[in-house]
């Protein structure tokens, strides 16, 4: 998903309010006025993070709101699975609530608010224009032998635990697989993150090898390349998947919040408006 001027002067100035170095602001600058036509979002808050490092030693610590949020969670975990549970279709639930858990984003969000967050919890019904999406995403579950979770933030992880454990209900002859960040960046989702929420009861937990905030192909570890390229049904979550990974030819499903305007106006809904989409079907 290409970088829009818009886009562009966004990812500067979030890098502006860590630092007023002048020097450091001069080579973000030179990072963007030189991206590549392919390069994503995802890559460039990686060069950005890299040359952060070599300014000040160290990149920003998320380690206490990643815990905070996981904790979040966690504690809701039981009475969100018994609402799961109880529910006329528990995948549909469980795939929506996962959808909500998108919004612990401090990567596109300028503000995380725990009550904006809770609040979404009031309406986990699947919306009419998802019910198409869905139909397809249980006809290609029902049908696949694989199943490739790729992760984004954590808090949001608990909620795609909830998920996989329904999916898992309904399609137990299929082997999952859940790929997180393969290093610290911002507040998404590591292997260290997936054992401690228990994401690694239900996945088998992969790497997608750096600290890098969504799924850059060429920079994948060997073995988690045979992993995407072998799974039969891949579901991506949050903008920086999606941000990554569309557009490659690869047959996907996505699941997002729409947090910032490059997506609200790509898909011409408001702000937090949930989407659930499926990419080059016909690509099988």
């Amino acid at each position: 998903m290409r970088i829009s001027d818009s886009c562009a002067k966004c990812l500067y100035d979030r890098q502006a309010s860590r630092t007023d170095n002048e020097a450091y602001l001069s080579e973000i600058k030179t990072l963007l006025d030189n991206r590549r036509e392919t390069d994503t979002a995802p890559f460039m808050v990686y060069q950005f993070n890299l040359a952060y490092k070599r300014y000040f030693g160290r990149t920003s610590d998320y380690s206490g709101i990643k815990k905070s949020y996981n904790d979040l969670v966690l504690g809701m975990e039981d009475s969100l699975r018994r609402e799961i549970e109880s529910s006329a279709d528990p995948l549909a639930k469980a795939l929506m609530m996962a959808r909500i858990g998108n919004y612990i984003d401090f990567g596109a969000m300028n503000q995380v608010d725990k009550d904006e967050f809770l609040a979404l919890f009031r309406d986990t019904d699947m919306r009419g224009e998802d019910l198409e999406t869905y139909s397809s995403f249980l006809k290609e579950c029902s049908e696949a032998e694989s199943f490739l979770l790729v992760c984004d933030n954590c808090g949001e992880i608990v909620l795609d635990k909830l998920m996989l454990e329904q999916l898992k209900k309904r399609f137990p002859h299929l082997t999952v697989s859940a790929m997180v960040r393969g290093g610290e960046v911002l507040n998404d989702a590591t292997a260290e993150d997936a054992a401690y929420v228990g994401l690694a009861d239900f996945a088998e937990i992969i790497s997608n090898g750096l600290p890098i905030a969504g799924t850059i192909y060429e920079m994948l570890p060997e073995a988690s390349k045979k992993i995407l390229d072998k799974a039969d049904v891949i579901l991506a979550k949050g903008q920086g998947n999606y941000e990554s990974m569309a557009g490659q030819g690869r047959h996907i499903f996505y699941e997002f919040l729409c947090k910032c305007e490059l997506f609200t106006s790509r898909f011409g809904v408001p702000r937090l408006t949930g989407i659930f989409i499926e990419e080059n079907k016909q690509s099988r």
